[in-house]
């Protein structure tokens, strides 16, 4: 596994290091910087996609006869830490990471056509139902029904902890079509509006007091079956084809610019002895335990690459990561918390957002400390709960 970067990577390094200077605007920086969970609002992911789609940059990880880059592993790596470095927004992974990919695997020719070129742009944002009051890491035990009624199915029920379903015109639904064999031989993938008569989408508010996830109501929801992705039955298939790649990606560069923000905030804050925090033995031990932690991380993610490259598949490898990125997350989180002490509980989400001219209580670099620490606590949940990882690992690796 070779770690340097060839002379082709450090030239395609600067290029993107060019580009991000020219197009990511103040504002859309801000955004990025001031992130508080996976998912930016779209006022500002949707320009920053638009802006990346006029590159060419907004898939990196599709095919190119689907309208994907063409890069390599290294290259796409590279891509990743530039943004993360830069503070460029996150875009919404339910269309360009989820069922963008599902959609070229399953898909009609029709299909594809029609959602793939409108997934790139940004003209369709997507939502995920998955997870039911009843179901979640158990996401086979979901009952939404769906009826066939000639054309069309008719969905009943609801769903639950879906993500910007208040600013989705499309949502990717796991319904139940039949209830005999084993759970998982019932569940049908379905593509559906969200303009469709009799959805109904009530907010959640998170404990960071943001409204970003909500639940979705269907009563006598019809959806033609031409929106069906797969065979009627089989969409757990389809299912577990999007999870690879909503627990996939590169973490370590985001961890990076995390734990390289806790850095300068403790820089600027006072320890006990009057000296800067991050000079308190304490506080730096906490630190080097992190960055040692981040390092094996980094260097299983480049073996995964390296595995990629070659055409192997990765294995428990994803489960490995996903359990400790998200566990990092939420470490780098408490230190975080610690170090902007009694400034990181005043709720202030005016003065979170870009351009706003209200002052912040206490030093600007406390301001998502708290939002970010409440808003990651689902991320050892979502995407398959760490339990259910580690439950994965020891069969796969242990053969348990």
């Amino acid at each position: 596994m070779n770690l340097e970067l060839s002379a082709r990577d450090l030239a395609f390094r600067e290029e993107v290091r060019a580009f991000l200077a020219e197009n990511l605007t103040p504002e859309l920086q801000a955004a990025g910087r001031m992130m508080t969970s996976v998912f930016v609002e779209k006022q500002y992911s949707i320009p920053w996609q638009k802006i990346l789609h006029a590159k060419g940059w907004v898939a990196p990880n599709w095919p190119v006869e689907y309208g994907g880059t063409g890069w390599d592993e290294m290259q796409r790596y590279i891509f990743q830490a530039e943004c993360a470095r830069a503070g460029a927004p996150g875009l919404s992974p339910m269309g360009l990471r989820m069922v963008g990919p599902c959609i070229q695997k399953y898909g009609t020719p029709e299909q594809k056509a029609f959602y793939l070129p409108r997934i790139l742009s940004g003209e369709d944002y997507w939502c995920q139902g998955y997870s039911e009051p009843g179901s979640g890491s158990d996401l086979a035990s979901l009952q939404m029904r769906a009826e066939r009624d000639g054309d069309h199915y008719v969905l009943n029920g609801s769903k639950i902890w879906t993500t910007h379903a208040h600013f989705a015109n499309r949502m990717f639904c796991l319904v139940r079509t039949d209830n005999t064999g084993k759970p998982q031989k019932g569940i049908t993938f379905l593509l559906l509006e969200m303009d469709t008569p009799g959805i109904e989408v009530k907010p959640i508010i998170t404990l960071a007091g943001e409204h970003e996830v909500n639940q979705v109501f269907f009563d006598n929801v019809r959806v033609p079956v031409s929106g069906r992705l797969g065979e009627e039955n089989d969409g757990w298939t389809v299912a577990k084809y999007l999870l690879e790649f909503e627990r996939g990606g590169s973490s370590a560069p985001g961890l990076k610019v995390s734990l390289a923000r806790v850095k300068a905030m403790a820089e600027a804050e006072g320890g006990d002895l009057g000296e800067p925090l991050v000079n308190d033995p304490v506080f730096r031990a906490r630190l080097a335990e992190l960055e040692i932690g981040l390092e094996a991380i980094e260097m299983t993610e480049h073996r995964v690459m390296t595995a990629l490259s070659s055409g192997k598949n990765p294995g428990p490898a994803s489960s490995m990561l996903k359990t400790q990125a998200t566990e990092m997350t939420q470490k780098i989180d408490g230190l975080a918390i610690d170090t902007a002490a009694y400034y990181a509980v005043v709720h202030q989400p005016r003065a979170r957002e870009p351009g706003s001219n209200e002052a912040p209580v206490g030093p600007g670099h406390s301001l998502a400390a708290m939002p970010r620490y409440l808003n990651n606590r689902a991320a050892s949940i979502y995407g398959g709960s760490n339990e259910i990882q580690r439950d994965i690992m020891a069969r796969l690796v242990l053969g348990l």
